[in-house]
C-alpha cells in the first residue's frame, strides 16, 4: 500500500484538482495573515497541495517545527514565515516527486520572506521510521502534520515518535481524516479509497486510546467538519461510513489524568496572542474570552501552564480538592455532523 500511495502522490494525481473526494482538500479561508503570507507561496508548491486543514496553531514565533508529510511543502513555507528568521522547519516526506518540487523554491520562498538563507530543510523518509533520520529527540517544539497519517500503516509507530521527539510541553497540532466506525478490511486494501484518504482512516475513539497509548493522555478536538464524498464510485464503496476531517493537538505533558478531573481551578487569558487578541481557542469547547474567569478541569490548567502560554495567562486554585469528574465530559461522536433525514442532529464532545 505504501508503494500505491507513493504513486497516487507522484503520478496519478498532476494536482490537487484530480481529487475524487474533499478529504484532502482544506474548504475554509484561512485568516488573513496567512492569506497574505501564503501570496507569496510558489504556483507549483501550492498547486500541489493536498492537506484537510489548517495546521497553524497560534504563538510559534521561533519555534521549532516538524512537518510529516511535507509533500510539495505548502505547509512548511508558510509556517517558515511565521516562526521567522529564529525559527526552524523541517520537513518530512516519502514521495520524490513531492521532494523535487519541494526543494527547489527554497531559496525562493527566503527571499520572498526576506530571510538572507533559508529556515527549512526537507528529508526523504516514512513517518513510520523517523528513528532512520537522526532527528534529536525531544528537539521540537511543535509536530504538524496535514492529512497524512491517515495513509500510514502503522500509526502507533508513527504517534509513539512524535512522543518522542516533542519538547515537555510540546505538542502535536495536526489534521486528518476519521470514521465513525471502523473501516472493513476488504475497504482498506482498496488502492484508489487509500489515496484518498478515505480507507486508511481511524475510527476516532480507536485514535483517541491510540493517542493515549502512545503518552497524549488527553486529545483536543479543535475543530472539524463532515466530508463531502461527492463520487459515485466512491460512495457506491463506502459511502456508508461516516468520514470528518479533524484537527486534534496533543500536548506532551507527562501525568495528566485520563479523563478531566474538576480540581476548582481556573484561568484568565491576559491577551496578548496575535489574531486571538480578545478571546484565546484552546480547543472546540475552551474559547477563553479575554478578562474573564474561565473554569477548567486539570488536564486544562496544566496545557495552559505547562506549554508556550503560560505567560499569557493567570491561574488559579492548587490541586488540594478534588470535586469528580469536570462537568460536561463525553463518550460519544465529539464531531459536528448533517442529520440524516427525519433525525434530528446532535452530537458529542468532552469538555
Amino acid at each position: 500500500m505504501r508503494e500505491d500511495v507513493k504513486e497516487y502522490y507522484g503520478k496519478t494525481l498532476a494536482g490537487s484538482e484530480d481529487l475524487k473526494t474533499d478529504a484532502c482538500c482544506t474548504l475554509e479561508a484561512p485568516p488573513q495573515n496567512i492569506r497574505e503570507i501564503q501570496k507569496k507561496i510558489h504556483p507549483e508548491v501550492s498547486g500541489h497541495y493536498y492537506g484537510c486543514g489548517l495546521i497553524i496553531p497560534q504563538e510559534i514565533n521561533g519555534l521549532r517545527i516538524l512537518d510529516l508529510g511535507s509533500g510539495s511543502g505548502m505547509d512548511v513555507y508558510t509556517l517558515s514565515a511565521m516562526v521567522g528568521k529564529s525559527g526552524y522547519i523541517v520537513g518530512v516526506d516519502m514521495t520524490d516527486e513531492q521532494l523535487a518540487i519541494a526543494r527547489r523554491h527554497r531559496e525562493y520562498h527566503a527571499e520572498a520572506f526576506g530571510y538572507e538563507q533559508s529556515n527549512v530543510e526537507f528529508h526523504k523518509g516514512y513517518l513510520e521510521q523517523l528513528d532512520e533520520l537522526n532527528l534529536e529527540p525531544g528537539s521540537f517544539d511543535l509536530i504538524v502534520s496535514n492529512c497524512v497519517i491517515n495513509l500510514c500503516q502503522d500509526k502507533e509507530a508513527v504517534l509513539k515518535h512524535c512522543h518522542r521527539l516533542l519538547k515537555e510541553g510540546g505538542e502535536m497540532y495536526f489534521s486528518d481524516v476519521y470514521s465513525d466506525r471502523r473501516v472493513p478490511e476488504s475497504l482498506r486494501q482498496d488502492p484508489e479509497l487509500y489515496g484518498e484518504c478515505l480507507s486508511g482512516a481511524l475510527y476516532w475513539n480507536d485514535f483517541h486510546n491510540l493517542a493515549k497509548n502512545c503518552g497524549f493522555a488527553d486529545p483536543r478536538l479543535v475543530e472539524d467538519r463532515p466530508l463531502g464524498l461527492n463520487n459515485d464510485s466512491v460512495i457506491e464503496r463506502i459511502g456508508h461510513i461516516g468520514f470528518y476531517s479533524a484537527t486534534y493537538r496533543l500536548f506532551k505533558i507527562d501525568d495528566l489524568e485520563p479523563a478531566c478531573e474538576d480540581y476548582g481551578q481556573a484561568v484568565k487569558y491576559l491577551g496578548g496572542i496575535e489574531e486571538q487578541e480578545q478571546q484565546f481557542t484552546l480547543d472546540k469547547h475552551h474559547l477563553i474570552e479575554k478578562g474573564r474567569l474561565f473554569p477548567v478541569c486539570g488536564n486544562t490548567y496544566r496545557m495552559l501552564n505547562e506549554s508556550r502560554f503560560a505567560k499569557y495567562f493567570e491561574f488559579y486554585g492548587s490541586w488540594d480538592q478534588h470535586f469528580g469528574i469536570f462537568e460536561g465530559c463525553g463518550s460519544s461522536l465529539p464531531y459536528d455532523r448533517v442529520a440524516a433525514p427525519n433525525e434530528s442532529d446532535s452530537g458529542g464532545g468532552c469538555c
